[in-house]
């Protein structure tokens, strides 16, 4: 045990970091590399590799995830916000990179390979996006002459220009969605919130009318036969026949004709095999973190941290609901994975980069209140250092 007497750097961290979130997130890790054997072998054996080849790959970069979440989480909000800034340059050169140098899959380039590796920009961006805008907001509430809300749209005008340009019309729908719910949280007037909703109608319109693979996804939604709805109709067919219990580990049939087990549609493999009673465990342990998260957030004084905190909840929570809306096939189909559950290393460290931030920022730390009194609560970024 250690002692709240210890001074040492691990002990303060120990007893400020947030036991709850922290158990949620690596519960969320490890049953990844679990869920993995179930969803990946199929996959593996109809390419030809080692049927546990997904399966080691994603214990292999659960050992970093956990070490950078870890990391993460002994920052203090002003060493978030540079690490962010640094990310998110890193992920608009690495994005540029990518448009001439990707690897192209399925008519997109949103894969670069960097140390024989292949890395997807857009998941490291989406924290560091949401820290950086979270920063401007902040700063322009501050300062008046800060013109925060002016930098907050361009890095989205940036980010969503690049995005498109892959194109990936679903990583720029969450960005944006996140986006206006930092402006909402900020405090933004009802008419500019009903202005940014008809701006955001307007661009899903836009994508329908003007990029081809938007309007099929959205044809195939509304209409199942104006085109192929295969991978849609064998995950529902996955839930249906799991039941409430399951099929057993291992023992699930629909999973070998389900393209994308793996990866978008693993949620479909836990309700073959697992049944709905451990997908609504899921959803439950998704489900804490985002109100965990928001209930830090409404009670922090601070503002960049209270928006930098609601901003990467949220952002985690949409990309979760997201992929569980297309499985259960509420929504066109985005390709967005399930946070630490889908296969996947760029999205299984990004989502740990996601996950330090939020412990982070929700950590108990000494701040002044009234006089010389000190009370235990989160510090504000000016009072660091």
């Amino acid at each position: 045990m250690v002692s709240r007497a210890d001074r040492s750097r691990f002990a303060e961290w120990l007893w400020t970091v947030d036991h709850y979130l922290l158990a949620a997130f690596i519960l969320l890790m490890i049953g990844g590399v679990v869920l993995s054997f179930a969803a990946s072998p199929p996959v593996a054996d109809r390419i030809g590799v080692d049927t546990f080849y997904f399966v080691k790959r994603q214990a292999l970069f659960l050992i970093p995830a956990l070490g950078i979440m870890l990391a993460g989480s002994m920052l203090t909000p002003r060493l978030v916000r540079r690490t962010a800034l640094i990310l998110f340059i890193f992920s608009i050169i690495a994005l540029v990179a990518t448009l001439f140098l990707g690897m192209e899959a399925k008519g997109a380039r949103r894969w670069i390979y960097v140390a024989g590796f292949s890395l997807q920009p857009s998941e490291f961006l989406k924290p560091a996006f949401v820290i950086m805008v979270a920063f401007f907001l902040s700063e322009s509430g501050r300062r008046r002459e800060v013109p925060g809300v002016l930098f907050s749209a361009l890095l989205f005008i940036i980010c969503a220009a690049l995005l498109i340009a892959q194109p990936d019309f679903g990583q720029t729908m969450l960005l944006g969605m996140v986006w206006a719910g930092l402006f909402f949280f900020n405090g933004l007037p009802w008419i500019a919130i009903g202005l940014l909703a008809v701006a955001g109608v307007g661009g899903l319109a836009a994508a329908y009318a003007f990029l081809p693979h938007v309007t099929n996804r959205v044809n195939r939604f509304l209409d199942p036969g104006s085109g192929d709805t295969h991978q849609v109709d064998t995950a529902l067919e996955s839930f249906v026949s799991g039941g409430w219990f399951g099929r057993g580990p291992g023992e699930g049939t629909v999973k070998r004709i389900l393209p994308d087990s793996h990866t978008d549609f693993i949620f479909a493999v836990v309700g073959e095999e697992f049944g709905a009673i451990v997908c609504m465990f899921i959803v439950l342990v998704f489900g804490f973190i985002v109100m965990r998260g928001l209930n830090h957030a409404s009670r922090d004084q601070d503002a960049f941290t209270r928006l930098a905190t609601a901003g990467l909840t949220v952002l985690f929570g949409l990309q979760a609901t997201i992929n569980l809306a297309v499985n259960l096939n509420l929504m066109p189909p985005k390709g967005m994975t399930l946070p630490f559950i889908s296969y996947g290393g760029s999205s299984l460290l990004s989502s740990a980069m996601l996950a330090g931030g939020i412990l982070a920022l929700t950590r108990k730390r000494p701040r002044p209140r009234g006089g010389d009194v000190v009370t235990i609560s989160r510090l504000s970024p000016s009072s660091l250092l």
